[in-house]
């Protein structure tokens, strides 16, 4: 009986070493389109915890008194949730970037296997393009392979038609 007590304790401290073992010491940040490694939060989450230092290496966002600022654009941060969106812990301080991301109705997604973590164009980002009903330029071959593009035809009617074959 003893044989097998100290077998299962053996094995529960296995799996919780490995538990432990198993959060990374970083993870990678695409934003922007461009891949930065961060400093993964000392406790596990569900949520993307990074140091303000890697906040602003990452993103470009720095914390202001008037919130979470990048250039001229500043995010305020509700008062009533400010422990969500920011903890500090020994002498570090860190920030929820996947919170921030839901906050500004960014959309993001996280590759667990790879500890990737990718956050795309901000809503108001995606529809600048409709604000303005101007498509964006670029350029494509016709079937005789001269390049064309679509600033050549500014002022003039066009129609696009596109195909896919996924």
């Amino acid at each position: 009986m003893l044989k097998y007590l100290f077998s299962a304790a053996t094995i529960l401290n296995a799996f919780v070493a490995g538990a432990f073992a198993a959060v990374p010491d970083s993870c990678v940040v695409i934003y922007d389109g461009v891949a930065t490694e961060v400093a993964a939060a000392p406790a596990p989450s569900s949520d993307l915890w990074i140091t303000i230092g890697d906040l602003t290496r990452a993103t470009r966002f720095v914390i202001k008194t008037q919130g979470v600022c990048r250039d001229q654009l500043c995010f305020p941060l509700p008062k009533s949730r400010k422990a969500e969106f920011l903890a500090k812990q020994g002498p570090a301080t860190w920030f929820n970037l996947s919170e921030f991301a839901r906050l500004i109705k960014q959309p993001f997604a996280f590759d667990q296997k790879n500890n990737v973590w990718y956050f795309g164009a901000r809503t108001a980002e995606q529809n600048a393009y409709v604000a303005s009903l101007e498509a964006p330029n670029f350029t494509l071959p016709d079937l005789n392979g001269k390049m064309h593009s679509l600033a050549d035809f500014r002022g003039k009617k066009v129609l696009l038609v596109t195909w896919a074959s996924w």
